[in-house]
């Protein structure tokens, strides 16, 4: 493991090494396995609590981490549904998350009002993603811990606007007191060092990731993820407004043409959105169905390598980074 290049805001909350990020890529992709590997790397990962919808499953995932870390901090990733009783289903893994002890956590969807009290009085610390500043004022005012802010180039949910990473990165520490950790197309020590430079605290990854040794998907998959050049994604479900880049196979396809068509009914959507074809694809490797996160970030993933190469790789290219600044300033 590299030594630490750099302490943030972020690295001191989560009393971790870098200032590095893996976000939950979807329920059966981020498991216990890989997000270990991302603690043990020195940055915080997220096991996906929307993956183990059994509870005694979902704390054996939280044990199966703590173990793996050797008891270090972990994150697990919440999504709050927006539906009619999303919250009441999250109450249950609220408990298990607390009584497991867990760090803290990334929340996405709805507002993380409903939920705050349970993991502040369980010292939890929470994470907010959104998809664009304005957002992060209101989660700031509920009193979060942290905001992830994500661009127009993550893999997954960018949200109705299209701004871009770059213009998050530097607008969001400008508007917001809280640590700020910055998603969305990013997976290069360059990025990382830009990013800090700009006054975030930290990156999110999730794309550049898909090729980790120790993530639980086909080897299939991530050989066609090391082919990527970036270039395969699209935006679908924008006839619902819930924006989602993922990779441009047959069932993005059927739902563009939904989405040309001006459907706003979830009904004709549904055949093509279900989580159970995205489950399938990673388990088998047939990526031809199913909803599956992809951002250009992807074009960083040269080969299948463990999480730490990955990390030491970003690291050793955001120190070059450093050296040219200086170089570039007089300084060197």
């Amino acid at each position: 493991m590299r030594d630490a290049l750099f302490k943030t805001r972020i690295t001191e909350m989560l009393g971790i090494r870098h200032p590095i990020l893996c976000g939950g890529m979807g329920p059966r992709v981020s498991e216990a396995e890989y997000v270990a590997a991302v603690v043990n790397a020195g940055g915080m990962g997220f096991i996906v609590a929307a993956g183990f919808p059994d509870p005694d499953e979902f704390r054996e995932q939280l044990r199966r981490c703590r173990q793996l870390t050797a008891g270090k901090g972990f994150g697990v990733n919440l999504y709050i549904s927006r539906q009619a009783g999303g919250v009441e289903r999250l109450k249950q893994q609220l408990a298990i998350v607390a009584e497991e002890g867990v760090l803290c956590v990334e929340t996405a969807g709805a507002s993380p009002e409903a939920v705050l009290p349970v993991l502040r009085d369980a010292g939890i610390k929470v994470l907010h993603k959104v998809p664009a500043v304005r957002y992060a004022h209101t989660a700031a005012r509920l009193g979060v811990d942290a905001v992830i802010v994500v661009g127009n180039d993550c893999g997954g949910h960018p949200g109705i606007y299209g701004i871009g990473s770059m213009v998050q990165a530097a607008r969001a520490p400008e508007e917001i007191a809280l640590p700020i950790v910055i998603g969305g197309g990013i997976g290069s020590g360059r990025q990382l060092a830009a990013t800090l430079a700009m006054g975030a605290d930290a990156v999110l990854m999730g794309s550049r990731m898909l090729v980790s040794r120790e993530l639980q998907i086909h080897p299939d998959y991530k050989a066609q993820v090391v082919r990527g050049d970036g270039s395969e994604s699209i935006i679908v479900k924008t006839g619902l407004r819930d924006h989602h880049r993922v990779l441009n196979n047959d069932s993005a396809k059927a739902v563009a043409a939904l989405d040309a068509a001006g459907a706003s009914d979830f009904e004709l959507y549904r055949p093509h959105v279900g989580g159970a074809l995205a489950t399938q694809a990673y388990a088998s490797g047939d990526s031809a169905l199913g909803m599956l996160d992809y951002g250009p970030a992807v074009v960083f993933a040269d080969a299948v390598k463990p999480v730490e190469a990955i990390f030491d790789e970003m690291l050793d290219d955001a120190r070059q980074a450093l050296q040219r600044l200086g170089q570039l300033s007089g300084q060197a």
